[in-house]
């Protein structure tokens, strides 16, 4: 017998094994099926508003994660441009000097 027919097999027996267990677990259950529908119905709704309050959280803070890095980059770039300018007024400098010695 092949690894894949096996791995099969025990699938299969695992999701008959699932379904039997919940069809038992509902004849069993504590409560009416209108009553666990209803629990049921809550509990998604609760599951739903659970998700989109961490949505909202999420994006609020990738949103001022975002601004914060956009601050760093102006920041960053703005030294850099100061260094440059100072890097080309010191080599104007230099230059003018050296041509002044020169003379």
């Amino acid at each position: 017998m092949s690894e894949g027919s096996s791995t099969s097999s025990k699938l299969a027996y695992f999701l008959i094994g699932g379904g039997i267990g919940a069809v038992i677990a509902l004849l069993f259950a504590p409560r009416s099926g209108k009553e666990t529908r209803e629990i049921i119905a809550q509990k998604a709704v609760e599951g739903k508003e659970l998700l989109t309050s961490a949505g909202k959280n999420v994006s609020e803070s990738v949103s001022t994660y975002l601004e914060k890095g956009k601050e760093v980059v102006n920041t960053q770039r703005d030294q850099l441009t100061a260094a440059i300018e100072a890097g080309k007024q010191a080599y104007r400098d230099e230059k003018a000097k050296s041509q002044t010695i020169a003379e």
